[in-house]
């Protein structure tokens, strides 16, 4: 931390006033976390009963196991979205500053959304995209 005669430096000290709002905000996301689950232990039966224990399905008595395996093309959509989505996240803020940053940075992202096409066409070539 720098010092002055009279203290904390004036500079260091707005620096980490600018945090102080985060900070406060990230104590009063925990407080109300702790005081949601701890109100939620106290606020719970004690003990919960055999109809509460069962499988509830549309007021209907459960017929068979409730367990069952989904396809893998749930599994795959998924993983196409968390692909394309972590794509967006980078793609935003790059087109956000890409005046400012140069030819350089076009060619940075150009080279990361070919190589996720070539991606998407090596999964589409092999039939991954098709629902079976």
């Amino acid at each position: 931390m720098i010092y002055s005669l009279f203290g904390v430096d004036p500079r260091r000290r707005s620096v980490v006033s600018g945090y102080l709002p985060v900070f406060i905000f990230a104590v009063l996301i925990v407080a109300f976390a702790v005081v949601s689950l701890v109100t939620a232990r106290l606020l719970r039966p004690a003990r919960p009963g055999t109809v509460k224990l069962m499988n509830y399905e549309c007021g209907a008595e459960p017929i068979g196991s409730a367990w069952i395996q989904f396809p893998v093309g749930f599994y795959l959509v998924a993983l196409v979205f968390i692909v394309f989505d972590v794509l967006a996240v980078f793609l935003f803020p790059w087109a956000l500053v890409l005046r400012t940053a140069g030819l350089e940075a076009f060619w940075v992202m150009a080279v990361f959304v070919a190589i996720l096409g070539l991606g998407w066409l090596y999964a589409y070539r092999e039939g991954v995209l098709e629902w079976k």
